[in-house]
């Protein structure tokens, strides 16, 4: 596996460096394509980032081998090899990169609204359920969609996301007035959630992680048992309690829209119905990881326990403002923030999911 990642990183680099100075994507042969993917997370840990190597990239791969005269090869440059977290969309729209996969958690002004699931947390636990309730609000908003291509010169191929929240500390609390000080580390969209309970919210990001942890920059993270166990937090903070603030779909991949065009009809056809199954399969993984994370924590020593059902409808209820200011906020910031937002409170509460606290916005 190491030799593997390391073939891939200098390959990553190599092709990104040739390709921009010539300022293509395909091959000497015309039937043949070149195409860059790549991610500010590493594959492994990261679920969405796997289901793009372990799925993606072999199925058009596959099916354009088999259904067409041509040919795709793929350059994998996960793990920052090309782009960073949060460079990765800008990597797409420049052409660094021609296949991006990010979260949009890292893009906090553009895709602002794009994060609208962190703004009613408390919602579907099942990452199978939320990606579906969240792609039928991207279809009745295609803004959500449209400003990809619009502004940002690519194309929506899938979402994808994070499994279920919970909250891993290097000490033991039963309630959130135990939280009160306590410095918290989070992705950004999130870091609300734990002012509202008291805590010091500290934006970070996966790859500090455990050195922060450690070194008592902070002494939790907002984290899913996926990562919590991919990134071996358990080990500086082996306290996780289960809280249950949802499935997140925040990942999307993309494509540069100049890169697709160049391609023929049939690959482009391709590419678009697996990146509608890289959303399909994503709900599925991110689900199985979630399982396995918290079975792998369990095995690896890590204390689990389930949040108390009063502390956590106590926590929801002092969020209940939370979606109508980052409504207004995305309204402020030109975008369609509370049409969007209302709609997905709307079909989540359709779907028959019991929220803890009913969101409504002001």
């Amino acid at each position: 596996m190491k030799a593997r990642a390391k073939t891939l990183v200098t390959t990553a680099l190599v092709g990104a460096t040739m390709a921009a100075a010539a300022g293509l994507t395909t091959a000497a042969n015309a039937d043949d394509f070149t195409l860059r993917i790549g991610s500010g997370h590493p594959n492994g840990p990261s679920v969405y980032v796997s289901v793009a190597a372990d799925y993606f990239v072999p199925e058009v791969t596959r099916r354009v081998a088999e259904e067409t005269d041509h040919t795709v090869e793929f350059v994998e440059a996960y793990g920052g090899a090309i782009a960073g977290v949060a460079e990765t969309l800008e990597a797409v729209e420049s052409g660094l990169l021609d296949i991006g996969v990010y979260c949009f958690c890292f893009e906090p002004a553009k895709l602002f609204l794009h994060n609208f699931p962190y703004y009613a947390p408390f919602g579907p636990q099942d990452s199978v359920s939320a990606m579906q309730l969240v792609r039928q609000v991207y279809d009745q908003h295609p803004w959500l969609t449209e400003v990809f291509e619009e502004d940002y010169n690519q194309i929506l191929l899938g979402l994808s996301g994070w499994d279920n929240y919970h909250l891993g500390t290097t000490f033991e609390w039963e309630t959130t007035e135990d939280l009160s000080g306590e410095k918290i580390g989070g992705a950004g969209p999130n870091l609300p959630w734990l002012e509202y309970a008291g805590a010091v919210p500290v934006q970070s990001t996966l790859p500090d992680g455990y050195l922060s942890l450690q070194t008592g920059v902070y002494d939790g993270w907002l984290m899913f048992p996926s990562a919590y166990l991919g990134f071996r937090f358990y080990e500086p903070a082996p306290y996780y309690t289960l809280i249950g603030f949802g499935a997140m779909p925040v990942n999307g991949l993309t494509m540069n829209t100049d890169s697709f065009n160049r391609l023929p009809e049939d690959v482009q056809q391709i590419i678009l119905e697996v990146g509608r199954e890289y959303e399909e399969q994503s709900g599925v993984a991110l689900d199985e990881r979630q399982a396995s994370g918290l079975s792998g924590l369990e095995a690896e020593g890590a204390t689990i326990r389930t949040l108390d059902p009063a502390v956590r409808s106590a926590w929801a209820a002092s969020l209940a403002d939370f979606p109508s200011v980052q409504a207004a906020d995305a309204d402020g910031r030109d975008m369609p923030g509370s049409d969007v937002i209302a709609t997905y409170l709307q079909v989540v509460t359709d779907s028959g999911y019991d929220w803890p606290h009913a969101y409504t916005l002001e």
